[in-house]
C-alpha cells in the first residue's frame, strides 16, 4: 500500500511527470529510437513545466490584484476554493487516502471508457482530476459510500466527467484549432458551453475578436503582449489606487504602491508570455507521442489538454473573456444575496482561465459581440453553481466555503441532488 501511495500521491499527482511518462511510453509503443524516446519525453515534460511556470507567475500577480480589488470594492462573502476544501477532507475528515485511490480510480475508469465507447479521449490535466476526485469522494462519504465502494463510486462519476466534457467540447475545440488533434481537458466546460451558447443567440454576423483592426497610431496592440498590458496595466493601477496607499503599500513594501501595482501588471504579462511558449513546446511533442497510445491502448484517442493550449488561437478572446467574466461575477455577487444565496466573492484566477477560456469559445461561435454579452452571462453562471453548492457543504462540515471549477461543482449537486435520496431510501 505504501509503494502504491508513493506513486498516487508522489507521481501521478505530478502533472508534469505524468505526462512525461504519457510521452515515454507513447514514443516506446511507436519503438522511436532511445534518444527520440528520451529528447520527446524530457521535452514534453520542459513543455509543460514552462506552462506551469508561466501560470505560477500569472496566479502569483492575480492573487495581488484579488486582494486590492475586495480592498478597492470594499467586499466581503466566500471565496471559492476546491484547494481549501481538498485540504480539509483530508485532514479532517480523515479522507486523504479515498482521495487518493479516487483520484487512480478516474484515470483507469476513463481508459476503460474510452477504450469501449467511442469517447476516445484520454484526460491529462492532473489537478483537475484530483479536484474531481476531492468533490466525488467528500459527496460520496456523505451519501453514505464507504471503502471500495467509495473509491469505485467516485471514479466512475470521475471518469464519465473526464471522457464526457472533452467529447461535449470537442466540436467547438476542432473549430477553434482548425484541426482534430487534441482536446480540451478542463473542468469548466459546463460553462463554456453555457457562454457559448448565449454567444450563439446574441452573437450571429458579429466579427471575431480577432479581426480587430486598430487605427495606426493604435497598431502596437495587434501584438498579444502589447495588447494584454494595455488593458491589465490601468486596471491594476486603478484598481490600486481605488484600494487606497496604506493598504497598497502593505503589499508593495520599499516600492511606491502604483509602481508595484504597475509591475505587477508587467509580470501578468511575463506570466502570459512564458505560458504561451510553454504551450507551443508542449504540444509540438505531446500529439507526435501520443499517436502511440492512440494507436496501441485506445484507438483513435486524443489528448485532452489543459485549457492554456488553447490561448494562442484568439489571444484576443482570452482577454475580452476575461474582462467580461469578471464583470459578470461581480453582478452575481451583488444580485445573488438578494435571491437568498450566499455572496460569492469573484475569482480572478477562476475569472482569468475560465473567462478567457470561455471567451475563445464565445468568440469561435459568436464574435466579438458574443465575448461581449456571453462573457457576462458566463460570469453570472459560474458564480450561481457554486453559490448553490454552498448550503451543502455548510452540512458537512465545511463553512462558508464552496468549490470553483463548475464541472466539479455539477458532480456535486448531481450527487447530492440524484444519489443521495437514492441512498436514503435503502439506508
Amino acid at each position: 500500500m505504501s509503494i502504491l501511495n508513493f506513486i498516487i500521491e508522489s507521481i501521478l499527482t505530478q502533472a508534469a511527470i505524468t505526462i512525461g511518462l504519457i510521452a515515454f511510453i507513447g514514443l516506446l509503443l511507436q519503438r522511436k529510437q532511445f534518444g527520440e524516446v528520451m529528447s520527446g519525453s524530457f521535452k514534453t515534460m520542459l513543455g509543460f513545466m514552462v506552462l506551469s511556470a508561466g501560470s505560477a507567475i500569472i496566479v502569483s500577480s492575480l492573487t495581488y490584484f484579488g486582494e486590492i480589488f475586495t480592498e478597492a470594492f470594499g467586499m466581503q462573502g466566500i471565496v471559492p476554493s476546491i484547494e481549501a476544501i481538498n485540504g480539509q477532507a483530508m485532514n479532517e475528515l480523515g479522507l486523504g487516502n479515498q482521495i487518493a485511490l479516487t483520484f487512480l480510480a478516474i484515470f483507469i475508469f476513463n481508459i476503460l471508457i474510452a477504450r469501449i465507447t467511442r469517447w476516445k479521449y484520454i484526460f491529462l490535466t492532473g489537478q483537475a482530476i484530483l479536484w474531481m476526485a476531492t468533490m466525488t469522494t467528500v459527496f460520496g462519504s456523505a451519501a453514505g459510500f464507504s471503502g471500495i465502494t467509495l473509491i469505485l463510486f467516485g471514479g466512475l462519476v470521475g471518469g464519465i466527467f473526464a471522457v464526457a466534457m472533452p467529447a461535449i467540447a470537442q466540436p467547438i475545440v476542432r473549430k477553434i484549432t482548425g484541426s482534430n488533434d487534441i482536446a480540451l481537458g478542463h473542468f469548466c466546460t459546463v460553462g463554456y458551453l453555457f457562454g457559448a451558447g448565449v454567444s450563439k443567440i446574441v452573437g450571429k454576423g458579429s466579427k471575431s475578436t480577432e479581426d480587430i483592426k486598430f487605427p495606426k497610431g493604435l497598431s502596437f496592440l495587434s501584438d498579444t503582449y502589447l495588447s494584454v498590458a494595455f488593458v491589465m496595466v490601468p486596471l491594476y493601477i486603478i484598481t490600486a489606487a481605488f484600494a487606497g496607499a496604506d493598504f497598497a503599500s502593505q503589499l508593495s513594501g520599499d516600492t511606491n504602491f502604483i509602481v508595484h501595482a504597475f509591475l505587477e501588471a508587467v509580470q501578468f504579462v511575463v506570466g502570459v508570455y512564458v505560458l504561451l511558449s510553454g504551450v507551443r513546446l508542449l504540444l509540438a511533442e505531446i500529439v507526435p507521442a501520443f499517436r502511440g497510445i492512440a494507436l496501441k491502448v485506445v484507438p483513435n484517442a486524443k489528448p485532452a489538454l489543459d485549457c492554456p493550449v488553447l490561448f494562442p488561437y484568439a489571444p484576443n478572446a482570452v482577454t475580452a473573456g476575461f474582462v467580461t467574466t469578471t464583470i459578470g461575477t461581480v453582478i452575481a455577487m451583488f444580485i445573488l444575496p438578494m435571491f437568498g444565496l450566499a455572496m460569492i466573492l469573484p475569482g480572478m484566477l477562476t475569472n482569468f482561465f475560465a473567462g478567457g477560456t470561455a471567451g475563445i469559445f464565445m468568440n469561435a461561435v459568436g464574435g466579438r459581440r458574443g465575448v461581449l454579452i456571453g462573457g457576462i452571462a458566463h460570469g453570472i453562471f459560474i458564480t450561481l453553481l457554486p453559490a448553490l453548492l454552498v448550503p451543502y457543504f455548510n452540512d458537512l462540515g465545511f463553512i462558508n466555503a464552496t468549490a470553483t471549477d463548475v464541472d466539479t461543482v455539477t458532480a456535486g449537486l448531481l450527487i447530492q441532488w440524484l444519489v443521495d435520496p437514492i441512498m436514503n431510501i435503502f439506508n
